[in-house]
């Protein structure tokens, strides 16, 4: 998770083009490019102007395997066991920066029905080298 005042989070220096949506209203999707290499997806969150989002850091997939493994071309425990794998395998791409992922999009969240954890899992943000030891990683725990 990245919050307003965290000196890991894009909106820390305030309102750029690069990270407008992250201003915009919660349930919106922000995509950047990390490394000049990777897609990064991250869900906003928060009241509009509040400049947050939860990166999303990995999924295991249960459905549309075989297109997952066409675009990325690695074992299924490979498939999106990372942020840029996980965009990668789910064909999200800089043109969807800004999508609305609780309308009628391409890229949408859905309620498959399942009640969050009672105790999400948390632990060390990795791959950032400011506040790190915020307890702002957050993992479902797998049953």
């Amino acid at each position: 998770a990245y919050l307003p005042d965290d000196p890991a989070s894009h909106t820390f220096n305030g309102l750029t083009a690069r990270n407008r949506v992250m201003f915009g209203p919660a349930g919106h999707l922000y995509v950047y490019l990390s490394y000049g290499i990777h897609r990064c997806a991250n869900v906003v969150t928060g009241a509009q102007e509040s400049g947050q989002a939860v990166l999303l850091r990995a999924v295991r997939p249960e459905q549309g395997l075989d297109s997952m493994r066409m675009r990325r071309r690695r074992p299924d425990a490979e498939l999106a066991n990372g942020p840029g794998k996980l965009c990668q395998a789910l064909g999200i791409e800089l043109h969807h920066d800004g999508v609305d992922l609780l309308g009628d999009s391409i890229v949408s969240i859905l309620d498959d029905g399942t009640a969050p954890p009672d105790a999400p899992l948390t632990g060390p943000r990795i791959g950032i080298s400011k506040a790190v030891d915020a307890p702002l990683r957050f993992r479902v725990p797998i049953s």
